[in-house]
């Protein structure tokens, strides 16, 4: 039996199942702790619940969110939508940020939205890797799961998405990407939409209904993207120097986060509440001026990852 129920209801209910769906699986991979959760309201209408595990055997902090949110919109804010009119808008979706304490660990992201303006309605999100020592075949096969997960709706989304991602999560003041990518879309509406990924498609498979469907294959990819390296590197041995360098790798995460994210801020523009906003940063972080690798070393090799590339097959060729 179909659904009937209007797409902002199915999409809400899909993202709070997510939430459940990860934090359990993320309690069962720390093992030591589970998740404290906060439930609040929004002043302007709608609240959401955040989930904070914090001192975890593996996740040294982890917040996974969930916002339903709706009201009006600055109109300076709104006027830079590029879908919708006016100032009334909906928001519903799932956020999370995972830093673990072993440097061979890499911390994650993921982010998957609904969001209406006026009359229009669109999804984004994605998920992207940031690792502190990247290994290739672990992003090898977070890339290749994605892809996996795109290819089912649309052999052309990860290609798009994948550069997309490296758009996006470009620090441009550093000249680097902040991790190793992954996909990232916005705006998609299943019609002529901003990804160009794909044109106007028939009533069966075309229209918003086709990108939800995309976007809960691609939030259910985000678990078997990135568990099985969670578990290959969480007993890895780590110096105190690997822990310095993950620290001094976190400060470029926070620099993006505060100065490019967009999930930043449109959560502070629309009067979120600033500690489920702000919960994707790390507790610990460092900056040391005018920082650069020692050449032969395993930083430097690490450096040399934060730029876009083909990763599916393990290529080491700059992409153009």
């Amino acid at each position: 039996m179909s659904d009937e129920r209007p797409l902002r209801e199915r999409a809400k209910d899909f993202f709070a199942g997510l939430q459940d769906e990860i934090c359990g699986a993320l309690e069962r991979l720390d093992g030591r702790t589970a998740f404290r959760e906060d439930l609040w309201q929004r002043e302007g209408g709608g609240g959401g619940r955040t989930r904070v595990m914090e001192g975890g055997a593996v996740l040294e902090k982890a917040g996974v969110n969930f916002s339903e949110v709706h009201g009006d919109l600055d109109e300076s804010f709104a006027a830079k939508m590029p879908l919708g009119e006016g100032t009334r808008f909906f928001a519903c979706g799932v956020s999370l940020v995972l830093h673990p304490l072993n440097p061979f660990v890499p911390t994650v992201h993921a982010n998957f939205r609904y969001l209406e303006r006026g009359s229009a309605g669109w999804f984004g999100g994605g998920t992207d890797l940031t690792p502190y020592y990247p290994y290739i075949e672990d992003v090898i096969h977070f890339h290749r799961t994605l892809k996996e997960a795109c290819d089912k709706s649309d052999p052309l989304f990860y290609a798009r998405f994948k550069k997309w991602c490296d758009d996006y999560f470009f620090i441009k003041h550093r000249g680097e990407t902040r991790g190793v990518g992954g996909i990232f879309f916005d705006y998609l509406t299943g019609e002529a939409d901003s990804s160009g990924a794909s044109g106007k498609r028939d009533d069966k498979t075309g229209g918003i209904e086709f990108i939800f469907e995309f976007v809960q294959r691609a939030g259910r990819a985000f678990l078997p993207a990135y568990l099985p390296i969670a578990e290959r590197r969480r007993s890895e041995h780590f110096t105190e120097r690997e822990r310095q360098f993950q620290l001094y790798r976190r400060g470029r995460y926070v620099e993006f986060n505060l100065v490019y994210d967009r999930g930043t801020q449109f959560g502070l523009e629309t009067g979120g509440r600033a500690e489920s906003i702000l919960m994707s940063l790390p507790p610990l972080a460092r900056w040391e001026y005018d920082y650069h690798p020692e050449p032969g070393t395993r930083e430097a090799e690490a450096w040399d990852f934060f730029r876009p590339r083909d990763w599916l097959f393990g290529r080491m060729k700059d992409e153009g």
